[in-house]
């Protein structure tokens, strides 16, 4: 029998209870009081093991870990059955072997609700499969064993009789598909929560800059104290400026690239901190030596949430009757609706269109679906980052768009497109296929006349919000925060490599601070840069079209 220690792939792992408790109906009424929490939790436990269609309760989770420690099945089957039992999605995705593994495997791990767990190896697949489930049971076996008294054996429940089996209506209007969507976990609620009283905290200070908060995403962190917002971001704009050769400019201004970008200034913070003398502030840190690279990991507990109140642009929102299956659709469908897109002052193209205007003198990126359709696979940490941290993906993803009642054409575009490419990519990088739900819109819905090209960002630690004119990519004279007379954002290029500098001089590397330019420290980021082309080039061959790139000029400053 062949095992690696070793995660893949950026995995992390994740918590049963969380996913027992996520996939657990709630009890009716929008809020519970503390007082009867535990009382609904156990009327959800109960729930969860009703009886099927033939009067049967389902098996409880604790029958099936005893019948599995009785050789009666394997891990395999254990999953899979726990899995229908505690409604979980389980896939036994084929991965690649360690670097340090010798000789010819196969390599497999299991992925439970977008969480990658440690990877199995054998000499045939079907070793592997086992070896990767047997290895994600041994990281549940723990908290399935606290939760033995929240679950109950089959036949302790009081079953009812048998009822008629009666068919579900057909759902045939948006109301009734929203209303079915909307079935969500409990946990979830509390993270549009957290953004509301995040973006409500910071419009009190500055009322002023409240209508500007029409298209918000945020970054959530989550630990064992619960979730945290710690970067957030509001705007709906490419600048109309020509690209910047200095890296002072910031050319796309939507909400979930400066959420991201704020991201980034997090965890440059957090690095400062690591990488200080100071023993209290290392502590304080998310970061930890990785155990199986010379890079540093987010803490074991730690996962990373994106919420969004409005559909991204782009693919994400394409027909709901359409399927990703070619033989189904005609050409000119693939082309235009699943395709990559394009960004021009706020309008979208696909990158087949003939309607799009190539002209030099307008500043384009890729649409914001296409970005987090990356950033799933390379990590929202970027290049720079790399040098330092192993890839860092978002676990879920939170769409807190009231007009939105089909998200089918985000998970197609986050996911599907790049399904198959891990075994592709180099070590660390994988295709994190996030969780995607429907909740409660947490950001205002009106916007000032003067203030539509206006965008907030903000990330934990800072002392004030930024606002830039994303039409002009520079910060407004009246904005809280302002970085000098310049108007440059703490959000473009020449800020993010002042901090990466700070950053390789406190861990000590000199061959990063040898670098001249932004674009050559990060070329430096080897398997970054190999991961992204291989990105590029599995999205060209699979008919989505071709990543441009702005032009190279934007990156080739020095500090």
């Amino acid at each position: 029998m062949y095992r690696t220690g070793g995660s893949f792939g950026g995995s992390r792992g994740t918590c049963i209870e969380q996913i027992l408790k996520k996939n657990l109906p709630t009890t009716s009424g929008p809020t519970r009081s503390p007082s009867n929490m535990n009382t609904g939790f156990d009327q959800q436990v109960k729930s969860t093991f009703k009886p099927g269609h033939d009067g049967r309760p389902k098996v409880s989770p604790k029958t099936l870990i005893a019948r599995y420690r009785n050789g009666e099945t394997n891990a395999i089957s254990l999953l899979h059955q726990l899995a229908q039992t505690l409604q979980f999605h389980l896939e036994m995705k084929e991965t690649v072997a360690p670097a340090s593994t010798t000789g010819l495997y196969f390599a497999f791990c299991a992925v439970i609700d977008g969480v990658q767990y440690k990877t199995g190896i054998g000499v045939t697949k079907k070793e592997a499969r086992l070896n990767a489930a047997e290895l994600a049971f041994q990281d549940l076996q723990p908290t399935l064993e606290s939760l033995k008294s929240a679950l109950p054996e089959a036949s302790s429940l009081d079953v009812p009789a048998p009822l008629p089996v009666k068919e579900e209506p057909a759902i045939s209007d948006s109301h009734a598909r929203r209303a079915m969507l909307e079935r969500k976990p409990f946990v979830n609620l509390q993270i549009p929560h957290a953004v509301r009283d995040q973006l409500t905290k910071l419009m009190n200070s500055h009322p002023e800059f409240s209508g500007c908060g029409v298209t918000t995403a945020a970054f959530i962190l989550q630990t064992s104290n619960g979730y945290e917002v710690v970067a957030l971001g509001t705007g709906n704009f490419n600048t109309k400026e020509s690209i910047s050769s200095n890296g002072r400019i910031v050319h796309d201004s939507h909400a979930v690239v400066t959420a991201r970008r704020s991201l980034m200034r997090f965890l440059y913070r957090h690095l400062l901190m690591f990488f200080s003398k100071n023993a209290n502030l290392t502590q304080k840190s998310i970061f930890q030596q990785s155990s199986s690279s010379s890079f540093l990991s987010l803490k074991s507990g730690i996962t990373l949430h994106l919420y969004v109140n409005q559909l991204p642009k782009g693919a994400a929102q394409i027909p709901s009757k359409l399927r990703l299956n070619p033989l189904s659709m005609s050409a000119w469908q693939v082309n235009n609706e699943i395709s990559l897109h394009l960004s021009v002052e706020g309008k979208v193209f696909s990158v087949f269109s003939s309607l799009l205007d190539h002209s030099n003198s307008k500043v384009v990126s890729m649409s914001t679906t296409d970005k987090i359709t990356q950033w799933q696979v390379l990590g929202y940490q970027g290049a720079l980052l790399s040098h330092f941290i192993e890839p860092i993906y978002v676990h879920s993803i939170l769409i807190g768009d009231s007009d939105c009642s089909e998200i089918r054409g985000m998970e197609m575009s986050v996911s599907q497109r790049v399904e198959g490419i891990t075994s592709k990519l180099p070590m660390f990088y994988c295709m994190m296929r996030p969780h995607i739900s429907l909740v409660p819109s947490a950001a205002s819905s009106h916007a000032g006349g003067n203030q539509l090209t206006y965008g907030i960002n903000w990330s934990e630690g800072d002392s004030s919000l930024e606002v830039v004119d994303g039409l002009e990519g520079k910060t407004i004279e009246d904005s809280p925060f302002k970085s000098g007379s310049a108007l440059a954002s703490r959000l473009c290029k020449a800020a993010m490599m002042h901090r990466f500098r700070l950053v390789a001089k406190e861990a000590q590397r000199t061959d990063l601070l040898a670098t001249s330019t932004y674009r050559e420290a990060k070329m430096m980021a080897k398997p970054y840069q190999e991961a992204k082309n291989v990105l590029r080039a599995y999205l060209l061959q699979k008919g989505f079209g071709s990543w441009q790139d702005k032009v190279l000029v934007s990156d080739n400053f020095s500090m």
